[in-house]
């Protein structure tokens, strides 16, 4: 089980959480972690901010209610996994002006925090109950049902599933 995948669990472990939809913002509460809603340029999704013992996460007001929550999970994954770093800003183009090693570290940390933030929205588990449970007739089915569970995008809904096994390929 890779790394994301484990601290999920724990975080969701460690507040009890059992059900679907898994409510970010509040496990950012249970942590003392403040949310504020920001206006921020259309391609930066969210930032962390460590300063003085406290974190703050900002997410872009103007996105999606379901892509808040992909965003809050995902700087959530940042703060239980890469210490140290006092900001770290979330966008669709990153600038790097470092040296290509730190930048792929940076990459790295990147696809490490889009993966907790899947396991911490669609926990395992779940999902599987779920698909178990569901009654459909193509994947697309699936998938625009489970989305609705567990509150994610079809697209984002669509990777879980696929990186679960579940299905092999996006739904045509």
């Amino acid at each position: 089980m890779a790394r994301a995948d484990t601290a999920a669990r724990t975080l969701l472990q460690e507040f009890q959480v059992t059900s679907a939809p898994v409510d970010p913002i509040s496990l950012a509460r249970d942590l003392d972690v403040q949310v504020v809603p920001q206006d921020l340029d259309d391609d930066v999704s969210g930032m962390l901010l460590r300063r003085d013992g406290r974190c703050v996460i900002g997410v872009n007001r103007t996105h999606s209610r379901l892509r808040q929550r992909f965003t809050v999970a995902h700087e959530l994954g940042h703060l239980r996994m890469h210490r140290g770093r006092p900001l770290i800003l979330d966008t669709d183009t990153r600038v790097n002006y470092r040296n290509t090693v730190s930048s792929m570290a940076t990459d790295r940390e990147e696809v490490e925090a889009n993966r907790f933030a899947a396991a911490l929205l669609a926990p395992e588990t779940l999902v599987r109950d779920a698909v178990y449970g569901a009654s459909f007739r193509t994947v697309g089915e699936l998938v625009t049902q489970l989305a609705g569970t567990f509150e994610l995008s079809e697209i984002a809904m669509t990777y879980r599933l696929m990186n679960l096994g579940i299905i092999s390929g996006p739904a045509h």
